[in-house]
């Protein structure tokens, strides 16, 4: 209770909150425990091993003085001819919110995803999370579809997209030399 105090106050600096790769079993049931005490869909122990196990560079902790008080879990890979970034799980406890720690977490994520090749990111907000929204909104995704029921106590969902910027076309051969008359004959 004192730690949350402490976080409501206003004196934590960005310097204060350490993040980390997903490293291990150890740190399993400390997202285990911030996911089911903040969002409303409940997950197995399978669900979270599948992420992990699968994409552990894309999972991140936020820890305060030892205390894990935030995470993001993603995955990656083929869908429908696009090499996408997912967002399964983000949580913040509601003391150390508004302090940068959840943008942190996904602009990390998204940055392995972008290095790693993916085109677009995805994930499913509730529409009634106008933190996450906003959140997200900030961070350039779109809402591209509303889920209607999607979650499991009947709220709708809107899907978000992050779109990256395709690289323009080269033409240039092998030596860096630019292709002359080519492009501009045809």
């Amino acid at each position: 209770m004192e730690e949350e105090e402490e976080g409501k106050e206003g004196g934590l600096s960005a310097s204060e909150i350490e993040y980390v790769s997903y490293g291990g079993e150890h740190h399993l049931p400390l997202i285990m425990n911030l996911v089911d005490q903040e969002l409303s869909e409940p997950y197995s122990i399978f669900t979270y091993r599948y992420f992990v196990y699968l994409w552990p560079h894309l999972s991140f902790l936020a820890f305060h003085k030892g205390k894990c008080v935030g995470t993001v879990v993603c995955k990656m890979g083929d869908h429908r001819h696009t090499f996408r970034g997912y967002i399964a799980m983000l949580v913040v406890l509601n003391p150390y919110r508004g302090r940068g720690i959840a943008t942190e977490l996904v602009t990390r994520s998204i940055r392995v995803m972008m290095e790693s090749g993916c085109e677009e990111v995805t994930l499913e907000a509730e529409v009634t999370n106008k933190g996450a929204l906003a959140l997200y909104g900030r961070l350039g995704f779109i809402r591209a579809k509303r889920l209607f029921r999607y979650y499991l106590n009947g709220v709708d969902a809107f899907r978000l997209k992050l779109l990256f910027p395709r690289p323009e076309p080269s033409y240039y051969d092998d030596y860096g030399v630019e292709a002359q008359g080519i492009i501009g004959e045809m």
